[in-house]
């Protein structure tokens, strides 16, 4: 299970970084504000994490139980939350209400994990949501060009497997990329800039935390 530092943001759009060489690095901005809203201890819950939240809640868009939630926490209501496992160690670093900073969680270099909610493509065929090549155009093929091709056949299995590709709901579901990597980070302005594209579209929410797979901690020194 990830347990490095991570945050809640919103993703603002792409944008690209002119490097020396003149090369151009694609950068997808994060924008992110998190403040820990409440936390969970091993003797209390089992297990040792933060909860952020991002964003302000409007209190008539509150009910009661979440508004007293709030309310006993000292903190005002949040749009967003999330939980993050951590250290017990690192989770007594902050106190309900602190905001976390980015430039003490991540700098350039760094890998992260980013976490989204992709963009929905609706009801789609094979070609779009596997990637099929499409049949064939010559040789007498009449309107078959986009089809996804046999399913089965008739004596043995006598039935369509399940899990076969074919066409359905394409998009709008929790999808992760891992290792991208942290280009610069705007502290005063609560921005990250992260190599290539994330899930999800503009506004979106995004959870970005260090990488389990790669230096998820620190960057790799040179």
């Amino acid at each position: 299970m990830n347990q490095y530092p991570g945050v809640i943001g919103r993703k603002v759009g792409m944008t690209q970084i002119f490097n020396d060489d003149g090369s151009v690095t694609p950068c997808t901005v994060v924008a992110s504000r998190s403040v820990v809203v409440a936390k969970r201890t091993a003797e209390k819950d089992g297990y040792d994490a933060l909860v952020l939240g991002v964003g302000d809640r409007k209190e008539k868009h509150t009910n009661k139980p979440l508004g007293g939630f709030y309310k006993k926490q000292g903190v005002s209501a949040r749009r967003s939350l999330r939980e993050f496992r951590c250290p017990a160690d690192y989770a007594a670093k902050f106190d309900i209400g602190q905001e976390l900073k980015l430039d003490e969680l991540f700098e350039a270099g760094q890998f992260v994990d980013v976490q989204g909610v992709s963009r929905g493509r609706g009801f789609s065929g094979v070609m779009r949501r596997h990637n099929f090549r499409g049949a064939g155009s010559s040789h007498g093929a009449h309107e078959y060009k986009r089809h996804g091709g046999s399913i089965g056949s008739n004596m043995t299995p006598g039935r369509v497997l399940p899990g076969l590709k074919m066409p359905g709901q394409h998009g709008n579901k929790k999808t992760s990329v891992l290792n991208q990597r942290v280009v610069k980070v705007l502290p005063e302005e609560s921005l990250v800039l992260i190599r290539g594209g994330v899930p999800g579209s503009k506004n979106g929410l995004v959870v970005v935390r260090g990488a389990i797979k790669r230096w998820g901690g620190k960057p790799k020194s040179a």
